[in-house]
């Protein structure tokens, strides 16, 4: 029984590492459905319907139907109003059988005492297993899940950046070669003005528009300087003329592994965002400088 709980709960790990997003309720259709699996959200099989097997990793489940297999449930509550031919099993939550339900096998249990009617039915036996804080687990994959989904739409809207206006990526990262200082400053300074812009816009009842448009443009923004910082330091790491895109991943793979570590994470990006905002700056200051005048050249030459 254990050896097949922890292949079970081996497959919701895996499945929840290679599907970032977020799982809508589920809901079997029809007879005879293969098993369910799902790695964060509800569970319910309706009366009358019968399924293989239900494998949640974060979730509550409701088996009102049949489910020819086990039930396992690592981070949720279970209600059992059908027929469950095989065993029952929640790591973290509370397992609700009601006087119509009927468990074949075993009813095993990580964390709260299962609540069984009086007129449940259950073949095998109700027991505690031993086993490890699924809670805290679920919650380092979920903490795993965003770091890995930011990863991924940082490392998109760089790629998208390059492949839009690699011209204006050198003319970022040709700015962070110049005096750190200046930079730092307006990145600062930008972090700064842009929300006390916004609160005082948002005094007004013709302002709330502005601050809106202001607010809501932060976070993208702050996302383009986060990758500004990215490409500015990988261009150091792997130097023209390597591509660009080269340089892109070597930043951003220093700068997502550097977020896994707490405390020093948070610093560090926050140190991207306020350098990647006076790359912006700067560079956007040195665009609306007029270009100098070529030499005139003498009638002779």
């Amino acid at each position: 029984m254990l050896r097949r709980l922890s292949s079970l709960a081996t497959l919701l790990v895996v499945m929840a590492l290679a599907a970032p997003a977020t799982a809508p309720a589920a809901s079997t259709s029809g007879a005879g459905a293969d098993a369910v699996v799902v790695v964060s959200g509800d569970v319910v099989v309706e009366r009358g319907e019968t399924v293989e097997g239900v494998f949640l990793a974060s979730g509550d489940a409701r088996i009102a139907g049949r489910v020819d297999g086990d039930v396992i449930v690592l981070s949720g509550d279970v209600l059992v109003s059908g027929r469950i031919d095989g065993d029952l099993f929640t790591a973290a939550g509370t397992a609700r059988l009601l006087p119509s339900a009927e468990v074949t096998g075993d009813v095993q249990y990580g964390d709260e005492h299962p609540r069984v009617a009086l007129d449940a039915r259950v073949h095998g036996d109700v027991g505690k297993q031993d086993w490890p804080d699924v809670g805290g687990l679920v919650g380092l994959l979920g903490g795993f899940l965003v770091w890995l989904a930011i990863s991924l739409s940082m490392l998109a809207l760089g790629a998208l950046l390059l492949l839009i206006a690699p011209r204006a990526a050198d003319t970022i990262e040709a700015r962070s070669r110049d005096k750190a200082g200046p930079t730092i400053a307006i990145g600062v300074a930008i972090l700064i003005v842009l929300p006390v812009l916004a609160v005082i816009a948002a005094v007004t009842l013709v302002g709330l528009p502005l601050a809106a448009g202001i607010l809501l443009a932060l976070l993208p923004l702050g996302a383009v300087a986060y990758v500004a910082s990215a490409y500015a330091f990988g261009r150091r790491v792997v130097p023209p003329p390597r591509r660009r895109m080269l340089s892109l991943l070597a930043g951003l793979a220093v700068l997502r592994l550097a977020a896994l570590v707490p405390i020093l994470g948070a610093l560090v990006g926050i140190a991207a965002l306020i350098f990647g905002l006076g790359l912006l700056g700067a560079a956007i200051g040195a665009a609306r400088k007029p270009a100098e005048p070529a030499p005139a050249r003498s009638p002779d030459s």
